[in-house]
């Protein structure tokens, strides 16, 4: 019988990012969320998600049952009230429920610092290792400082931080050691772990290559986003201050931003360099980091989509939407003209490149100042744009339906660089409306008329 992962935290940022490496890699895995729908859009034979809570001992023997791995990365900083005290409990309840199942191991995400006087983030991330060990059962125990990439609650702060503050005033915490690392290098160990011997229960430290302060994280983003930005530390702004001053600038972050800060105070480096010699990992340094969650699009793109039901399946739908470029741009083709010689002026490529074989579309290709990022025949269809841009920006069309009909979702996305980049996007909008609307429209047209031509079912949707 293949084996069984029970895996915690899946609907959070590195949870969700470990729950798709372990189904790539064809484990079988089990989900303890309080939200099923949560991973609807994940469908996969090897997945079975449990509804339930690690604080109901109930719903922990369901999840635990046949499984001889768990991963443990339930985390309570973002909820009202004492999380440390809910973590607390939550810890002692799957210890006890993992002693009961006999699992074999348990994998634990916590955080590094060892000072005295420990912020009660960390304090609580250490306390959570000491009580799941108190179960018996064999754990492994990784602590790591700051986790870069798109999605990680530390680096869209500094994303937030840096994109919109061309000058910042900032508080002393900024200059304290810290050793980041990559999300991949993560995921890494977390997988190297399920197969590491084990006598007992071990800890490592793990960070990437280099040693430096979010002040350094935030002024190498900066460079690689080509934005001139001036850090001032002052010795007066507090954590309360820091958070409040966090909170007008990022108000995403305002329940988690004092936590974070006073865990920030304190250098969370590796002291310890035993993964090194345990693991085959040699982690990336800041900068490759920085520049591989910079090259992935993230939750806080600018968004315009638009939907439309057409009545003609998604792979007929999909023939009219792999000629585009070749065949024009089905709508207002004047006005993507008119973009293609502004982004010459600019010093940009413009409309330089029809393809050849407007049947065949491959990732990689170039479709005018496209390129082909993702192709999914009769699903989806990503452009990345390669036009003179403050920003980044993509189109992006995804199809559902069957043989009777489809909808068709077509969003733009935009990763505006600094206040210039906001101030494009806001200027360019009614455009979009236009453009974006009727390519839309006309999309659906010469695909239900390709439908009718090849006496496909037709289902007429009003």
């Amino acid at each position: 019988m293949e084996r069984l992962i029970l895996l915690t935290g899946a609907t959070g940022y590195v949870g969700g990012q470990l729950l798709r490496r372990l189904l790539e890699t064809g484990y079988r895995v089990r989900c303890l969320v309080r939200r099923v729908e949560a991973l609807a859009e994940l469908r996969s034979k090897h997945l079975e998600v449990v509804q339930g809570d690690a604080l109901d001992p109930a719903s922990l023997r369901r999840a635990m049952e046949g499984a001889d791995t768990a991963y443990y990365l339930i985390h309570s900083m973002a909820e009202s009230g004492s999380f440390e005290a809910k973590d607390r409990a939550a810890a002692q309840l799957f210890a006890q429920a993992a002693r009961e199942a006999g699992l074999q191991r348990i994998i634990y995400l916590g955080g590094l610092g060892r000072q005295e006087n420990l912020s009660a983030h960390l304090r609580s991330r250490h306390e959570v290792g000491d009580l799941l060990r108190s179960s018996g059962v064999p754990v492994i125990e990784f602590r790591a400082s700051i986790v870069i990439g798109a999605g990680s609650l530390s680096f869209e702060m500094i994303r937030a931080l840096v994109e919109r503050l061309p000058v910042m005033i900032a508080p002393r915490w900024v200059g304290v050691p810290a050793q980041p690392i990559a999300i991949a290098d993560l995921l890494a160990y977390l997988l190297a772990a399920l197969d590491l011997p084990l006598d007992g229960s071990r800890t490592f430290e793990i960070g990437g290559a280099d040693r430096v302060s979010y002040g350094d994280l935030m002024r190498e983003y900066a460079r690689q986003r080509g934005l001139r930005r001036l850090i001032i530390p002052v010795p007066v702004l507090t954590p309360h201050l820091s958070s409040l001053w966090l909170a007008l600038v990022t108000p995403l972050y305002v329940r988690v931003g004092r936590k974070l800060i006073e865990s920030i105070r304190h250098p969370t480096v590796v002291e310890d360099d035993a993964a090194l010699s345990v693991f085959p990992i040699r982690p990336r340094g800041y900068r490759e980091a920085i520049a591989e969650a910079l090259a992935q699009p993230h939750s806080g793109l600018l968004k315009d989509s638009r939907c439309i039901q057409v009545s003609a399946s998604p792979e007929v739908v999909f023939e009219q939407l792999r000629q585009i470029g070749s065949a024009g741009w089905y709508y207002a083709d004047w006005l993507w003209r008119l973009r293609g010689a502004v982004d010459v002026l600019f010093g940009g490529s413009g409309l330089r490149r029809n393809r050849n074989r407007p049947e065949e579309l491959r990732v990689g290709e170039a479709v005018d100042w496209w390129r082909v990022e993702v192709l999914e025949p009769g699903k989806r269809l990503r452009l990345r744009a390669e036009m003179k841009l403050p920003g980044r920006a993509w189109l992006d069309f995804e199809l559902e339906g069957d043989s009777t009909g489809s909808i068709i979702r077509q969003t733009a996305l935009f990763d505006p660089r600094g206040l210039l980049g906001r101030a494009y996007w806001y200027a360019v909008l009614p455009l979009h409306h236009l453009v974006f609307d009727g390519l839309l429209r006309r999309l659906a047209a010469r695909a239900e008329g390709r439908a009718q031509l090849h006496n496909r079912p037709v289902l007429r949707i009003k």
